[in-house]
């Protein structure tokens, strides 16, 4: 039996005629990607960097998600090439990769998602979701075509190598971190400053001179739109946990709010 997988997030950002949207999922839920994957979007962002993610989870989240048209990449914690292994083992398409802010740091994750001769990637496709268990076709001569990495430029010292990175071979585009690239810049939460913006654009210019597509993570919807006008062709701009966050802290301030007023009334 042979089976096709979907479209790389390479692909589909090549193919895209628009900036593509995208979202967080946090949470470590499947129940929750779920939720998010019907909602429209054009991709997800399932996060084992910050969020409560091991490999269990991220793949019954790849499992939850993939009956919907949108794209999820995972966050690795860290490009460490045993940790990319068994990510891409268990389907993940599609990788970013944190705090890469040198050409070295995005050759190294390149090699991790490839096969030798060109990389250092572990050989277990016959045990393993990424080849549906041997039933894709050809997967490890063209496992290349099926994976795509996207690194993580997070620190002033990643904006001015964004050139170089982008150029890395491997590399199918860059993603830019306000919040950390903030904190590396001594403005420690203020994604929005105009010295984190200036830093943040530059690196996309740089990227784009690549040829390579730049996206970033803006929740404020100025802010989103001041990046895109600015060349970002992917952005997110919300979070699963955000969302439940300030929604259930509305409904508490408007219905808590009424029930303290009705009981100091009687």
């Amino acid at each position: 039996m042979s089976l096709r997988l979907m479209p790389t997030f390479r692909a589909m950002l090549a193919e895209a005629d628009r900036p593509l949207a995208g979202m967080w999922v946090s949470s470590g839920s499947p129940l929750v990607a779920e939720v998010c994957a019907g909602s429209g979007l054009d991709w997800l962002l399932i996060d084992m960097e910050h969020g409560p993610n091991g490999l269990e989870s991220v793949l019954a989240q790849l499992h939850a998600v993939s009956a919907y048209p949108t794209t999820p990449v995972v966050r690795v914690p860290i490009g460490d090439t045993v940790t990319i292994k068994q990510v891409l083992d268990l389907g993940a398409q599609n990788l970013l990769v944190p705090m890469v802010s040198s050409a070295a740091d995005a050759a190294d994750a390149a090699a991790a998602v490839r096969y030798p001769p060109r990389g250092r990637r572990g050989v277990g496709s016959a045990l393993a979701r990424s080849a549906r268990w041997n039933r894709v076709d050809d997967y490890l001569t063209d496992a290349d075509e099926h994976v795509s990495l996207f690194v993580q430029i997070e620190t002033i010292e990643g904006v001015e190598a964004a050139g170089e990175i982008a150029a890395t071979d491997g590399v199918d585009g860059v993603f830019v971190g306000p919040s950390d690239l903030a904190a590396s810049m001594g403005l420690l939460g203020q994604q929005t400053h105009p010295d984190v913006v200036d830093a943040a654009h530059r690196a996309f210019a740089a990227v784009r001179a690549a040829a390579k597509p730049v996206g970033v993570n803006a929740f404020d919807p100025a802010a989103a739109q001041a990046h895109l006008e600015s060349g970002a062709s992917f952005v997110l701009v919300g979070a699963d946990v955000s969302l439940l966050a300030r929604g259930s802290e509305a409904l508490a301030a408007r219905w808590s709010s009424a029930a303290n007023r009705d009981r100091a009334s009687y």
